[in-house]
């Protein structure tokens, strides 16, 4: 498991700024946490941004039903975007299969899918019961735009710190894990994870069990629960993203650490 983590040399500005190239990762983390509201707001403000976000407000006022609708690019790119499924724009039959599901029904796709991110989006708006009607209420459009412009902000600051906004989203989202299987499930959980406790990319192509296993013995699974260990826990990984911003792999994930004097 892992023990102690010692981030005050990561203040000091040496070391950092070697690994990191244009700057301290943690400190850039702390910046981000600071700024967030005022720089979200400015974010929906962008020329793109807005661009996106009014193609969606008309597409959900013209369409005539759902299917039409998660069939509209422009839907998908804010819709799946926003509630953390931007991977899958495209991959329009899988988003209208799982998004339709009755989340009560254990056999429907979006209960058998292994990213959790499915079955919350089909529940939060539980299409198969309520149709349009559902994205016609101005909360929930409300809503949407602005994680999409949330979304758009974070994924802005990996332009000159590698992982800021997975360690971001992992902080919000680490809270809610329960298991294994809600890290290997959700892509930004699994990345910021492995990455962070230095499991190879490959470890993808072994059993489930095997997956499994290789966090579990490194990770307590409960301390995810403490808000002071996910914070440190996110630091981490962003000295792993500093040191590779590709792909943290393990040798180079853990020179960064033990630059830090974090290896475990």
């Amino acid at each position: 498991m892992i023990r102690g983590l010692d981030l005050s040399v990561l203040y000091s500005g040496g070391g950092a700024s070697s690994i990191a190239g244009n700057g301290n990762p943690i400190q850039a983390l702390a910046d981000a946490e600071k700024n967030q509201t005022k720089k979200i707001a400015a974010e929906a403000k962008q020329p793109d941004v807005q661009r996106d976000l009014a193609a969606f407000r008309k597409a959900v006022a013209s369409a005539k039903d759902v299917k039409s609708l998660l069939a509209n690019p422009a839907v998908q790119k804010v819709l799946l975007t926003a509630n953390g499924l931007a991977d899958q724009i495209g991959s329009t039959a899988l988003a209208t299969k799982a998004l339709l599901s009755k989340t009560g029904d254990p056999k429907s796709l979006a209960s058998q899918l292994t990213n959790p991110a499915w079955k919350a989006a089909a529940a939060t708006y539980n299409f198969a019961g309520k149709g349009l009607a559902v994205l016609r209420d101005p909360n929930v459009l409300n809503t949407i735009t602005n994680a999409y412009a949330e979304i758009s902000w974070r994924k802005s600051l990996d332009a000159t710190t590698p992982g800021l906004s997975d360690a971001l989203t992992f902080r919000a989202k680490a809270a809610s894990v329960t298991r294994a299987d809600d890290i290997l499930g959700d892509p930004i959980l699994r990345r910021v994870v492995t990455a962070a406790l230095g499991i190879p990319p490959q470890i993808a192509f072994q059993t489930l069990n095997a997956q499994e296993n290789a966090i579990t013995s490194r990770l307590d699974i409960k301390q995810l629960k403490d808000k002071n260990f996910v914070e440190k826990f996110a630091k981490r990984y962003l000295v792993a993203a500093a040191a590779d911003p590709t792909q943290a792999s393990p040798s180079t994930a853990q020179a960064g650490l033990q630059a830090f004097g974090l290896l475990v």
